[in-house]
């Protein structure tokens, strides 16, 4: 019940934050009138949509339609933030989703290959890898791949979001950039493990070693790991912006950008607020699955 009620306070702190940067980066209705609009029509909106009232009831009125489920409407799309998200929200998640289980896939046994031969030749290869992952940059990686596999190769597809295929390259450059964090970290995990009395007496019990390695080792190993994948899954959705308009993939980070080219506030404070809300919940589900996966761990 702490955990909820810290994660209900830190929501609601990013929304106060969110509204309050909103207003302070300029007139509202100036920017929906246009530069060149008389002060008529500013006035005009300024009453329409509210501007004229007190921040704090200008605040708490749109707190109220948010608990609603109300988002308000696009000023740029001219429907409600709602329907536009519901659009484009799938396609942001299937793409964060893919992501990070290619980063996992991929950085898990990396890890666990490095940690069985610290300090020798495989062990530097796959810090050299991981380290690869950090230093070539999104936009350059996804250029690489569309010239490769989608231009020269055709095996596959450049820009949109309609198949599976679409998600790969994608996919690939998003979470190329979380495996050298997943890497160490699994790679740190599992030489401690392997270290422990427990793995030494599950050694002397005439264990298999693939049993001690993935049983005893890399469950105790792995909770650090799902901690950090809640949170590189935040920053992938967050983060999705570059990779969205490379591809053409017409997602919630497309859509902020949009938003954001626009002035478009309501749709930018309602994707504030729902990357903010699945971070915050992938976070408390982090700490719970920890605890599942490692009885020592109490939640308080």
């Amino acid at each position: 019940m702490r955990r909820g009620a810290l994660a209900l306070l830190v929501l609601l702190t990013v929304s106060l934050l969110s509204f309050a940067l909103l207003k302070l980066s300029g007139d509202l209705a100036i920017a929906l009138a246009g530069e060149q609009a008389g002060a008529e029509y500013v006035a005009f909106l300024r009453k329409q949509y509210g501007l004229d009232d007190p921040l704090i009831v200008q605040y708490l009125r749109w707190l109220g339609r948010l608990l609603s489920g109300d988002l308000g409407v696009s000023f740029y799309f001219g429907t409600p933030v709602t329907a536009v998200l519901a659009e484009k929200f799938p396609i942001t998640m299937s793409l964060g989703v893919s992501a990070l289980l290619f980063a996992v896939v991929l950085s898990i046994p990396l890890g666990i290959v490095a940690a069985l031969k610290p300090d020798s030749w495989i062990d530097r290869a796959v810090l050299g890898v991981a380290l690869l992952g950090q230093a070539i940059p999104t936009f350059w990686l996804c250029f690489l791949m569309i010239l490769l596999f989608g231009i020269n190769l055709g095996w596959l597809p450049i820009s949109g979001s309609t198949t599976w295929a679409h998600y790969v390259m994608p996919a690939v450059a998003l979470g190329y950039y979380a495996t050298p964090a997943f890497t160490r970290i699994t790679r740190a995990g599992m030489i401690e493990a392997l270290g422990s009395d427990y793995v030494r007496t599950a050694r002397a019990k005439g264990l298999r070693r693939p049993v001690v390695i993935l049983k005893h080792a890399l469950r105790n190993a792995l909770v650090p790991v799902v901690s950090v994948a809640a949170v590189q899954f935040g920053f992938m959705l967050g983060g999705s912006v570059v990779i969205e308009t490379i591809f053409a993939m017409h997602g919630v980070g497309y859509l902020a950008w949009q938003a954001i080219s626009q002035n478009d506030y309501p749709v930018v404070q309602a994707i504030v607020l729902i990357v903010a809300s699945i971070y915050v919940v992938l976070t408390l589900a982090a700490d719970l699955l920890n605890a599942a996966i490692d009885p020592r761990i109490r939640i308080r």
